[in-house]
C-alpha cells in the first residue's frame, strides 16, 4: 500500500530499538550495492567536503546523529571543526557519546527545538532524517535549522530518491524503515524555500552500484548530479 504523509501515529520514528544493532541491520539491507553502513555515511561527508573545496566550516551540527557514525567522518575530514550531533533517539546518542568523537558534543533532543542559539553553525546535515518525521512537522524543524545556521550557512538534507527503483526496494524491506515516507525532490527544494532559505538546489549521487567492475564509471557521477535518477539526492539550502 502507497504510504502518506499522516499514516504515522507519532511525530518521529522511534530508533530506540534498533540502536544496538542499528549498522548490523542497515548492512544485511544494503548488501545488493556492494558496500556497507560506514561506507555511505563516510560517503555523505566526502560529498560535503568536496562541496566545500578547500573551505573547511568552523561548527558542525548533524541533525538526527543517531549513532554518530557521520560524526567520527566528520573529525577526519574536518579535523578544526566543532562537532555537534543531537537526536530523538537517547539510546543512539548514547552509542554516539561512548565513542568519544575528537571535537563532538552529542546529546538527545524534543525533535522540534534545535538546542542551540541563533547563528550557531556554517553547516548543518540532515541525512536520511526527513523521511521518518510527520511531513506537518517538516516547516517547523527546517526553520529551526536556519535559525541557528549562521549567515551565509548551509544546510544539507541528504534523502532516498523514490524515483529510483533499486532504492525503493531496499527502504520497502528495511526493518527500521517500516513507516518511512520518502520525500519527492520537488518538495524538499520547495520546503527550504518555503521555509526561508535564500537558495536551494538538489544534487543526485550514487547511481551506480559502489563494487566490482561498476567503480570504474564512479567518476561519472559529478557530471551526473542533474539527472533524477541517482539512488539518493542532497539538496542544498543556503541562509
Amino acid at each position: 500500500m502507497q504510504k502518506t504523509a499522516g499514516d504515522k501515529g507519532e511525530a518521529f520514528d522511534n530508533f530506540d530499538e534498533f540502536a544496538r544493532d542499528y549498522r548490523d541491520i542497515h548492512n544485511e539491507n544494503i548488501r545488493l550495492t556492494g558496500a556497507d553502513s560506514q561506507y555511505f555515511s563516510e560517503y555523505k561527508v566526502k560529498w560535503l567536503r568536496d562541496f566545500y573545496g578547500k573551505k573547511e566550516p568552523s561548527d558542525v551540527l548533524d541533525l538526527g546523529a543517531g549513532d554518530g557514525t557521520c560524526l567520527t567522518y566528520f573529525s577526519q575530514y574536518f579535523p578544526k571543526a566543532k562537532l555537534f550531533g543531537i537526536d530523538v533517539s537517547e539510546l543512539s546518542i548514547e552509542e554516539a557519546a561512548a565513542k568519544n568523537i575528537p571535537n563532538a558534543e552529542v546529546k538527545a533532543y524534543n525533535g522540534t527545538e534545535i538546542p542551540y542559539s541563533d547563528n550557531s553553525f556554517d553547516v548543518i546535515l540532515v541525512a536520511t532524517v526527513m523521511h521518518h518525521i510527520r511531513f506537518e512537522l517538516h516547516e517547523g524543524l527546517m526553520k529551526e535549522a536556519l535559525r541557528v545556521l549562521k549567515p551565509g550557512g548551509r544546510l544539507f538534507i541528504v534523502e532516498h530518491n523514490p524515483w529510483n527503483p533499486v532504492t525503493l526496494h531496499m527502504v520497502n524491506t528495511c526493518p527500521f524503515d517500516e513507516d518511512a515516507v520518502l520525500l519527492k525532490p520537488g518538495y524538499t527544494k520547495s520546503l527550504l524555500k518555503k521555509s526561508g532559505f535564500r537558495k536551494a538546489e538538489n544534487h543526485f549521487t550514487l547511481f551506480f552500484p559502489r563494487g566490482g567492475v561498476f567503480k570504474a564509471f564512479h567518476f561519472l557521477e559529478k557530471y551526473m548530479a542533474g539527472i533524477p535518477i541517482g539512488g539518493q539526492y542532497v539538496t542544498v539550502g543556503e541562509k
